[in-house]
């Protein structure tokens, strides 16, 4: 499996605070079937044409030197596109998914649709392809707003713990699945126990076999590769009492 989406580089944002903890988070990672991650860290647009801040390269070249074998790890950021892309940043290659074409971009969370599908166009226009992080999390991400997002030629990552939360962003969630919008999972892990292997294999269970291939694994190494994407086929995903009751007594933002 292939995260693309993680906040390990270790003391720069709210994600994990030490080489210790994200070394741990790492071999989770690996005995579980992760091959690859991406370390994306948030950025914002508006302070992005200033590069990658030193401090990110320092922490990641700690992190490098301690990480263990059997995981390769890319770079890139999560930017916060807090005003519009801003145009001395379109060549910097460092605040791409390993480089490549594809960035990974998340919103304010009170977003509007139209102001989401102009910045994502903009973005496009740089000769860019916008990953969306968790589009779950936008209260408007219907299937109907979300399809319009991606003819800008966007893609959506979902997050994969929130596919199985019982109700509010794991409904919007199963939504996108459901209706074949979503095109990535990964797990946003900020240093704690969120790995993509639960996400996988539930996906499995729910017959979906083809698309935890294309969600976890195809189209990840696709765009690490600076490939095109498969459009994963629409899945409708089943929740059991067992994972209501489990999820019971969970909240979400």
């Amino acid at each position: 499996m292939i995260d693309l989406h993680t906040h390990l580089i270790p003391g720069v944002d709210d994600g994990s605070r030490s080489v210790t903890q994200s070394v741990s988070v790492l071999q989770r990672m690996q005995e579980r079937g992760v091959t690859d991650i991406c370390l994306t860290p948030h950025l914002k647009a508006s302070r992005a044409e200033q590069g990658i801040p030193s401090t990110y390269d320092s922490a990641f070249a700690r992190l490098e030197a301690e990480a263990p074998k059997g995981i390769t790890l890319h770079r890139g950021v999560e930017l916060m596109l807090d005003r519009p892309f801003p145009v001395g940043a379109a060549g910097d290659g460092r605040l791409r998914l390993g480089r490549t074409r594809y960035i990974l971009v998340e919103f304010m969370t009170g977003v509007a649709p139209p102001a989401a599908l102009n910045a994502l166009t903009q973005v496009a226009q740089f000769g860019l392809i916008p990953v969306l992080a968790h589009p779950e999390r936008y209260r408007c991400s219907t299937p109907s707003v979300v399809a319009q997002w991606r003819s800008t030629g966007a893609l959506m990552q979902v997050d994969g713990t929130t596919l199985f939360m019982p109700k509010s962003r794991g409904e919007r969630a199963r939504a996108l699945v459901a209706a074949g919008l979503a095109d990535i999972v990964a797990s946003d892990n900020h240093g704690d126990d969120r790995i993509l292997t639960e996400c996988f294999v539930r996906l499995c269970e729910n017959d979906g076999h083809e698309q935890a291939e294309l969600l976890a694994r195809s189209n990840p190494a696709a765009i690490l590769a600076d490939k095109e994407t498969t459009a994963v086929p629409p899945l409708t995903i089943k929740q059991t009492l067992l994972t209501r009751i489990r999820h019971l007594f969970n909240t979400e933002e």
